[in-house]
């Protein structure tokens, strides 16, 4: 029936919807019920997107550290009204988990045991009043014909959008540090831009501090 749905829905801006139920032997009761039914599922797809968006965000801020639980709540923080089970579902379909024993899942960057630590200036906090102001930072891989490619991108958390990204065929701190003067030259960061990521060694490295430091933002 849905096949025949679709026809008509391809074919109504040439015959009527009442010709074409006739012919296909379809009530148009029928149609309309599955008209309503494909703007529902769109209308849930896009919303879907939506959400997914926001969990990679909080994920990524949370060191990739998150799973369900705290991701739910950390978006009833943000004031998103949502249930985890949806919570479970979407990051299921996205393929977003946290790091945990059960599910043994790395991160790609490598913890520098040797370096300082840097103090947590977001802590649980994954929103921003206004763009350019907080900023999360994460590096993900891309498997191609000529071998592994790195993506580093800086999100906005007051947009949740990309304001920055680089790619190369490594991942050392030069990867992130030209994203991030991507976001600057475009200017998308504020004066004292808190830029936070997780505890990667291209994170902690001394040169990213540096231009960090040189940029104006901590």
């Amino acid at each position: 029936m849905s096949e025949i749905c679709r026809f008509i829905h391809a074919e109504k801006a040439n015959y009527t919807i009442t010709l074409l139920c006739k012919v296909m032997k379809t009530a148009r009761s029928t149609y309309y019920a599955w008209v309503a039914g494909a703007e529902a599922r769109e209308a849930r797809r896009r919303a879907d997107g939506v959400l997914a968006h926001e969990i990679t965000v909080i994920h990524i801020a949370s060191r990739r550290n998150y799973g369900v639980p705290r991701v739910t709540a950390q978006l009833r923080r943000q004031g998103r009204v949502v249930s985890r089970k949806r919570v479970e579902r979407v990051m299921r379909e996205n393929g977003i988990a946290g790091n945990s024993r059960r599910t043994g899942r790395r991160s790609l960057t490598k913890a520098d045991t040797k370096a300082a630590p840097s103090p947590d200036l977001v802590g649980r906090d994954f929103t921003a009043g206004r763009p350019g102001t907080k900023i999360v930072g994460d590096i993900t891989y891309i498997p191609t014909a000529e071998g592994w490619l790195y993506l580093a991108s800086w999100l906005d958390l007051a947009t949740r959008e990309v304001i920055g990204y680089s790619m190369a065929d490594h991942h050392r701190a030069d990867l992130v540090i030209d994203a991030l003067d991507v976001a600057a030259a475009l200017g998308r960061l504020e004066p004292g831009c808190v830029i936070h990521s997780d505890r990667g060694s291209e994170y902690t490295s001394s040169q990213l501090r540096h231009r960090i430091g040189a940029l104006g933002h901590q």
